[in-house]
């Protein structure tokens, strides 16, 4: 199976699920846990799960919640490459889930918008033919780790590694701009993102219309379609291969789904399974993350995957 080096975020996520309509003001009852966040980090340890062997590249705080992050990385199996920020405390995201489970992320980057293009240069010997990168789209948003991302996108291309790249979140996307985004991912065999990234992307608020758009940039191209289920799309065929979700009684938490879908797909692909079957085994890891409370797999559930 091929190896994956996943560069990106790692956070601590603090989710609040509201018992009530929000009182602006005022007090509202929640459920408040704390969990292993960012989208790079979700990623690497739901892949961790699937059984790939996997490195994660990123930057942590010299704090408590940087310490505990790096200790459950290594808990799933990832070979964590973390570099300790003395400066800058671990990221932080504070997600408020609405009564009706809508989300709001509040975050701030902390030692992951100081990851230096030498953190990645330290990990060179993750950069070999046959292994794939993984790059989150955070680490191109953010300005301070933008250089970092694209010298791990350079890395990679050197080393003929095949890439995909995910988009992060279409506010900071559109606040940053289409066309920086897509000049810098340049290279990269695989899109990955959301509906509304993808409008972002392409000004087409139609899936199918935008993953077309997509691929004069990309040769393949996977957009999210969340209730929907995914599709996948490639230049010179006459309409994409769409999966729908898996159905399931009820959402727990969605906070790392759509991570949990990258986790899924990526195997499947990776081992040149058809597009379907790929974005099927998505569909599956991301419901599975759907029904429990955090962006990552319990480390209960990743021990018993190892028994």
């Amino acid at each position: 199976m091929t190896r994956v080096v996943v560069v990106g975020d790692l956070m601590t996520d603090t989710v609040a699920r509201a018992a009530y309509p929000l009182a602006k003001g005022s007090d509202t009852p929640a459920a408040v846990t704390t969990h292993g966040g960012g989208s790079g980090a979700n990623v690497a340890s739901w892949l961790a799960l699937e059984g790939v062997e996997v490195a994660f590249v990123g930057r942590r705080g010299s704090d408590i919640a940087g310490r505990n992050r790096d200790m459950e990385l290594m808990g799933y199996g990832v070979d964590a490459r973390l570099v300790m920020d003395s400066e800058r405390p671990t990221g932080t995201c504070v997600v408020l889930v609405t009564h009706k489970g809508d989300r709001t992320m509040l975050s701030d980057p902390g030692a992951n918008a100081a990851l230096l293009p030498e953190d990645v240069e330290r990990c060179r010997d993750l950069f070999t033919q046959g292994a794939h990168l993984h790059l989150s789209g955070y680490s191109l948003i953010n300005e301070g780790s933008r250089k970092a991302a694209t010298r791990a996108l350079e890395l990679a291309a050197q080393a003929q590694m095949s890439i995909s790249v995910d988009a992060g979140s279409s506010s900071p996307l559109k606040r940053m701009g289409a066309e920086p985004f897509l000049e810098w991912t340049q290279g990269a065999r695989l899109l990955v993102v959301d509906e509304r990234e993808a409008e972002v992307l392409t000004g087409r608020d139609k899936p199918a219309a935008a993953a077309k758009v997509l691929t004069a940039w990309y040769p393949q191209v996977v957009i999210k379609l969340g209730a929907e289920g995914a599709l996948w799309y490639t230049n010179g065929r006459p309409e994409p291969v769409t999966v729908a979700a898996e159905p399931i009684d009820k959402i727990v938490d969605g906070t790392g789904a759509g991570d949990a879908f990258i986790a899924g797909f990526l195997p499947a692909w990776l081992d040149g399974k058809p597009p379907a079957e790929a974005l099927s085994a998505g569909c599956r890891l991301a419901a599975q993350a759907l029904q429990h409370l955090g962006a990552r797999p319990t480390l209960d559930v990743v021990d018993n995957q190892i028994k």
